[in-house]
């Protein structure tokens, strides 16, 4: 058994998650940002890259009171467990991420491990474990559900290794342009697409919001 893995990410009109200088992007309207928060509040966790957290230096937090009503009532701590996923290791320390009132756990290789293992930044540390093992432990420890936040390489990983089960995709009413402008999955790609079903949809103003099926295989 593993968690449910839900992807939540918006992109320009032309697929793009940020400019070509990787500048950090917050290009989505207001309605936007509380999908985000309903989705991370939802959530008993969610995981992202360590390039997607620098880029913001801040946890995804829940601010709304009918939200943080809502985890409580539930029997869940006001903040969503984060998950950061860095081979390398390399996060600064002085992000504000560290400081704030959310539990931290690290997915890593064994050097990546090493800054922090002496450290109390993160309360558990994962060195080197296969996606289906690592999700299977994540579910013995009682996470049901995991908002999976980018960034694309990330995303890549986790579709190859075919562990995303939905998507919820705004498409927001710019154009970056740019070919090495990173889109919302990166990596080498795939030879055979990954097929998606459209669940539903629904405008925002200028924006667009899909919500995807993730189809590993070919689509009835």
């Amino acid at each position: 058994m593993r968690p449910q893995m839900t992807a939540v990410l918006a992109m320009t009109a032309d697929g793009k998650i940020a400019d070509v200088r990787r500048q950090p992007a917050r290009f989505g309207s207001a309605a936007d940002r509380a999908h985000l928060e309903r989705q991370v509040a939802y959530s008993d966790a969610v995981i992202l890259g360590a390039r997607t957290l620098l880029a913001h230096g801040s946890a995804a937090l829940v601010h709304d009171p009918a939200l943080l009503h809502m985890r409580s009532e539930r029997g869940k701590s006001p903040q969503t467990l984060h998950i950061i996923c860095t081979r390398s290791g390399e996060i600064d320390r002085h992000i504000d991420f560290f400081h704030q009132p959310v539990e931290r756990w690290l997915v890593t290789s064994p050097t990546g491990a090493k800054p922090w293992a002496v450290g109390q930044e993160f309360a558990r540390i994962w060195r080197d474990v296969p996606w289906p093992d690592l999700l299977a432990e994540f579910y013995a420890l009682g996470l049901r559900r995991i908002g999976v936040l980018g960034g694309g390489s990330l995303i890549a990983e986790l579709l190859a290794a075919q562990v995303i089960d939905d998507l919820w995709l705004t498409v927001c009413p710019l154009i970056f342009g740019g070919a090495t402008a990173p889109t919302p999955v990166d990596g080498v790609g795939f030879f055979e697409p990954i097929t998606l079903r459209l669940l539903s949809y629904e405008p925002w103003g200028q924006e667009i919001l899909l919500h995807y099926q993730v189809v590993y295989g070919n689509l009835d």
